[in-house]
Order: structure tokens, then sequence, then C-alpha cells
């Protein structure tokens, strides 16, 4: 029987950063991967002529030349960032709102930023400015905790960080009223929560302002090749440092003994190892993959008490047009039906609820498809079971058009655009296309909700309490950093640095 090191379960990208870190680290790594290419959801794919990226749209903490923000700094240490190529966009977003018919274009840069909040509702400099101060303690903080992999002097966090410890049990709304900032402010603020997944009354501060930060100071990146060039390079590096990587091996079982990870079991092999990384979701690892004694009763209570995150409806759209044809001229467009985070979360409870965002990839990168053509991506997220609900075996297909009817509707009457006639191509996803492709219960793309408990510092601060199986630990959408990109990014390297500590 072949014994690794640690076998890391899935070539999503927080299991490749895992991997790779481990490997470097001198350690004898096996990736086990169901599917036939690396990345997850982290992939592209083509239809005629297009090639559409199936979820990453932007990366936030992804700097430029002299202003290295977190990814890339991690990206130098994997040894990969001089081996991807990332363009920046010089706007942070492009907000719609239905209910008023008021547009709110918010650029790149903290200063200008700011300048743009005061134009749109004068008064708001002082809280923005106090905001913005704000988010460079916190992030200044969490470069802390990241830097100690744990090992974390709580004196020393008062000390230096006291903005940080004082913030930490607040959310977005409390801080936000808190600093007097004026309502018109904080709704226009407020639009990347649906990249979170909690209105702004359950979603932690540090959390929100974290990711704002990293988007206005360093610019939404976008990979020039779509997240499909990321996901080669990391695996690229892993098998040049001497890493295993094999495909169409899914595990369906992890060896517990005593409390402890003693090997896995695909169809026809098993493997030794006394530490497994699993970058898929743990109601999957619990329910299907180790043996029911074995698993410990505090980790089947935690994951029935924790709420899915989102499910999310893809439409990917080929247009045989330029943008400048078509009339589009952002790169991200946030249609909400309310800029009221609590309301908009209530209504995209429904299946059909008009909140879409619309990614035009071209914006920023004008070979995203061929001359004379553009790309548009529309994306609206589902809480809740109500998709399960309304979809049976006979009628998936009716509904799938449906949806792409609807989305494509509210994205012409909410913005002016006429898309229709140039559709070329298209593909639709549903939260049935992405359970298949990810084994992710109910075909959730968000992880867990972040509320309560599962915000991003009850998880950091826990994240050892859970770990009640010796040598087992999760990275990716479901880990301690919660869903997102760049969040998969950190958190495999976290984990990579305690597993190589235990």
């Amino acid at each position: 029987m072949e014994k690794f090191d640690c076998i890391v379960i899935g070539a999503g990208n927080g299991g490749l950063v895992a991997a790779l870190t481990l490997q470097k680290k001198g350690k004898n790594v096996l990736i086990l991967e169901k599917g036939l290419a690396p990345g997850g959801v982290a992939t592209s794919f083509r239809r005629g002529r297009f090639e559409f990226d199936a979820s990453l749209h932007e990366l936030c903490g992804y700097g430029e030349l002299g202003n290295k923000g977190e990814i890339d700094a991690l990206f130098e240490r994997l040894g990969i960032e001089s081996k991807v190529e990332m363009m920046h966009a010089k706007e942070a977003f492009h907000v719609v709102d239905k209910l008023t018919k008021d547009e709110y274009s918010m650029p790149v840069g903290v200063d200008n930023f700011i300048e743009k909040m005061e134009e749109y509702v004068p008064g708001s400099r002082d809280s923005m400015t106090t905001f913005f101060g704000l988010c460079e303690d916190i992030q200044d903080a969490l470069s802390y905790l990241h830097s100690e992999k744990g090992a974390i002097d709580e004196k020393d966090l008062y000390q230096k960080y006291p903005n940080f410890v004082q913030l930490a049990p607040y959310k977005v709304n409390a801080v936000l009223e808190k600093i007097k900032m004026p309502k018109k402010a904080i709704e226009i603020l407020s639009t990347y929560w649906v990249y979170l997944g909690s209105p702004i009354d359950d979603l932690s501060f540090v959390h929100y302002a974290s990711m704002v930060y990293s988007y206005v100071l360093y610019g939404p990146a976008i990979p020039t090749y779509t997240s499909h060039e990321l996901s080669r390079v990391l695996e690229n590096e892993f098998k040049n440092a001497g890493g295993t990587i094999y495909y169409l091996s899914e595990v369906e079982k992890i060896d517990v003994e005593d409390g402890e990870v003693t090997g896995v079991q695909t169809k026809d092999t098993s493997y030794a190892t006394s530490h497994v990384i699993a970058n898929l979701s743990p109601k999957v690892v619990y329910g299907k993959m180790i043996s029911k004694e074995n698993v410990p009763i505090e980790n089947c209570q935690l994951e029935n008490e924790r709420i899915l995150g989102a499910r999310g409806v893809s439409i990917y759209l080929g247009l045989n047009a330029s943008c400048e044809e078509i009339g589009f001229h952002h790169y991200t467009y946030f249609l909400s039906n309310n800029l009221n985070s609590k309301v908009e979360y209530k209504k995209m409870q429904e299946v059909f609820h008009g909140n879409v965002v619309g990614v035009v990839p071209n914006i920023v990168n004008k070979k995203a498809s061929p001359e004379g053509t553009c790309i548009l991506n529309l994306t609206s997220l589902i809480f809740g079971d109500a998709f399960d609900k309304l979809v049976n075996k006979e009628n998936y297909f009716d509904v799938k058009e449906q949806l792409a009817d609807f989305l494509i509707r509210s994205f012409e009457e909410t913005t002016g655009i006429s898309i229709r006639e140039y559709i070329e191509e298209i593909e639709i996803a549903t939260p049935l296309t992405f359970a298949r492709y990810t084994g992710h219960p109910s075909g959730v793309i968000y992880g867990y909700m972040a509320k309560g408990y599962d915000n991003l510092l009850p998880r950091t601060f826990s994240e050892e309490e859970e770990t009640r199986i010796k040598g087992l630990r999760f990275c990716g959408g479901f880990g301690a950093r919660l869903s997102g990109f760049s969040s998969t990014y950190l958190n495999g390297e976290d984990v990579a640095m305690k597993t190589l500590g235990e």
C-alpha cells in the first residue's frame, strides 16, 4: 500500500494551494480528484467560438506592481506569481437600484471612492474616511493573524490592534450606523454583500471591511486566460515539486481508527496516511466518507445547526457584437430590487426574484472573446430551498429556460441594454448543475451562511476545537475563511501550515 505524508481530497484551488504548500515544505503529498481536470469551479468551458469562465469573475487582494496584496504575496511564496497573467478593473462596481432607477458607479482607489461617494451622498465624507481607516486597521490585524498561523499572542493582539479587537463582535450595519454614515451611503457601500452571502445585519464587520478594502485599494483582478490558467499553474507547480495527482479517483472512504486518520480508499485502491485535507463539504465527509461510529457526535450536531449558503443560477452568453455596439460600459453590473440588504435577502429566497450580477469580461480584457464579439455572464443567488421545491424531473428543462428568459429580461429592462438579439451561444447552470459538478449538498456555491457562529472570526478562533478527528482538516469554501476565491487560496495555506505543524 502506498503511503503519503498527506492526502488532499479534491483538486479545487484550496486543495491545490494546500498540497503545493506542503510539497514545497518537503512533504510527500497526493491529490485525489474525482474529475478530469484541476480547479473545481475555477475552470472554463467552450461553447462554439466562446470560452466562458465557470465562476471566477474577479479576485480581491491581488495588487499591481509596487502595490502587493495578500494574494499576489501568497502566489510569490508559492513560486507562481510570475507564471500567471492578471488584469485590473478601474471601476470597483456599478449598481442600479431598480426601486428608484438610480445608478452609482464607484471607482477603484480609496480617495477616489470617498470623493465619488461624497458626490452621490453629500455629507458622507467624514464617515467614509473613518470607515476606510478602520478597514486598514482590520487588514493589518488579519495579516498578523495569518502570519502567526494560529499561534496568537492575545496581549500582543490587544496592544497592536485595538480597533480590530473592539470591532470583532459587531455586524456591518451596527458599525456603519455608529460612525454616522448616511443611510444612502450605507446602501451603496453594502452592494458587495451578495459576494459574502449574508445581509449586513448578519455579516461580520471585520470580514466585510476586509473584502471591500481589498477590492477598493487594489481593484478587482481578472485572470487574462480565465481561472483555468490559475488552476493549471498550481497543478504544474505541484507536480514539478514532486507531488502526485490522480484524476478520476473519487475517494469513497476515509479510514479512521481510535479517533485518528489512517488512510483513504477509492473504488480500486487504498492509500495510507495520517493526514487528510478535504477540499469538500464536511456534510459529505461526515455523512458518506467516514464510518458512523467514528464521527464525533459534536461534529454531527454542528453540521445540523449550520445553514447552507447561497445556491446559484448562472447564464453564460456569447454575443455576436462588440461592447460598443451593444452598449456595455461597465465590467460589473449589480442590479438590485432594493439596496437594503435585509429586504433584498428576503426577496432572494424566491427563485424568480430579479437580483442579478452581470459581468462583461471584455470591458477589462479585450481578448476575452473573438474580435467583434463579447461575453455577458449573469448570476442570480437563491437562498433556502425554493429551487428544490420548484423543480422536478418533468419540469427541470422548462424551469431552466424560464430562468434564463427571466434573468435576460431583468437585465435588459433594468439597464436599457438590448442583448437578446445578439445571443450566439448560451449555457445555463442551475443549483443541480453545480451539485452534479462539485458534489456539494443542494448545489450550494457559498459554503455556509456567514452569520452568527459561522462568521469569519468565530470560525477562525474555533477551528482547532472543531478538529476532533486527529489528522483531518478542511479547506475551500467550507473552511474557516468561508467562501470566495481569495479566501480559498489563503485558507489552503493556513490549513497546510497547521497540518505541517502536526
